[in-house]
C-alpha cells in the first residue's frame, strides 16, 4: 500500500522509563481524566462517526473482564468504551506515550504500555493485577492495528492473558473504523461495535505459545464471525436478527 507510512516497531527507550505508568495502573483506578476524555470524544464518536453499539448486555456489570477487539484505528479504544459505563483499561503500544501531555492523559486515564519490539512481561503483569482487582482490560486480538483495511491474524498475547487469568473474555467486532483516517477525503465512517457473549477458558499457569495462539484464534474466530455479519448484512439487520433469536414463537418459551 503506497499510502502507508513506515512504522517503528522497536521502542528504544529502556523498560524503566515506563515503571511509573505501570505502578499507577496497578494500584489506582482511572481518575477524572477518563471521564474528561469520554466527555470530549463521545460527541465525536456518536455524532461524527455515527458509532452505535450492539450487545452491550453481554458485558459483565462488574468483576474482571477481558475485551478482545479487532483494530483499525487509534479511535477504537474510544469506540469500545463510549457506550459502556465501566472504565476500560487499555493496553497500548508504547510509542503513543511519547508526547508529555498525551503520556499524562494515558497514565491518569488508565492506559498502560506494551513496549514494541520487546518481550514485555511488565505489560502482562499489569494486565494480571488489574484483572485481579476486578478491572476491565482491553487487548487487541491482532496485537496491533491492521493497515490493510481487512482483518489481520490473531496474535498469542490475548490468548496468554485469557489462559493465565481464567477471566471472562468478551469478543468485540469493530466495523467501519477503517475509514476513520479517510476523513480528509470526506469519507465519514459509520462505526458499529458489537459485543459478543463472554467466553472463559480453564486456567493454564504457564501456557505454551501454541496454547496461547490456539486460544487467541478461538476468540478471534468469534470476532471474525460478528465482523463478517456486520459487513454483509449491516448493523440494522444484525440487530434485527439477534432480536428475533430471543423472541419466542407463539406457544413457545425460552429456556433459561
Amino acid at each position: 500500500m503506497s499510502d502507508l507510512k513506515p512504522q517503528k516497531y522497536k521502542d528504544q527507550r529502556p523498560a524503566e522509563y515506563y515503571d511509573h505508568i505501570h505502578e499507577r495502573a496497578r494500584n489506582h483506578d482511572p481518575n477524572w481524566v477518563y471521564e474528561m476524555v469520554r466527555a470530549i470524544l463521545t460527541p465525536i464518536a456518536v455524532g461524527l462517526y455515527r458509532t452505535r453499539a450492539i450487545g452491550t448486555e453481554n458485558v459483565p456489570a462488574d468483576g474482571p473482564v477481558l475485551f478482545a477487539p479487532n483494530h483499525f484505528s487509534n479511535m477504537d479504544h474510544f469506540f469500545v468504551g463510549v457506550y459502556l459505563r465501566r472504565k476500560i483499561r487499555f493496553m497500548a503500544k508504547s510509542q503513543l506515550f511519547a508526547p508529555p501531555v498525551l503520556r499524562s492523559i494515558f497514565k491518569y486515564g488508565g492506559v498502560f504500555p506494551v513496549r514494541r519490539g520487546h518481550r514485555d512481561e511488565e505489560a502482562f503483569t499489569t494486565a494480571r493485577i488489574i484483572l485481579e482487582r476486578g478491572g476491565a482490560v482491553l487487548v487487541y486480538a491482532e496485537g496491533g492495528r491492521s493497515r490493510t483495511g481487512g482483518l489481520g491474524e490473531a496474535k498469542p498475547g490475548i490468548g496468554r492473558i485469557a489462559l493465565e487469568n481464567g477471566v471472562p473474555v468478551v469478543p468485540v467486532a469493530i466495523h467501519g473504523s477503517a475509514s476513520v483516517r479517510k476523513w480528509k477525503k470526506m469519507v465519514m465512517p459509520k462505526v458499529t461495535v458489537q459485543f459478543g457473549e463472554p467466553v472463559s477458558f480453564p486456567v493454564v499457569a504457564e501456557p505454551t505459545r501454541e496454547q496461547q495462539l490456539d486460544c487467541s484464534k478461538e476468540i478471534f474466530d468469534q470476532v471474525k464471525r460478528m465482523y463478517t455479519d456486520l459487513d454483509q448484512k449491516g448493523r440494522r439487520n444484525v440487530k434485527r436478527g439477534l432480536k428475533e433469536k430471543i423472541v419466542p414463537e407463539p406457544g413457545e418459551t425460552i429456556e433459561p
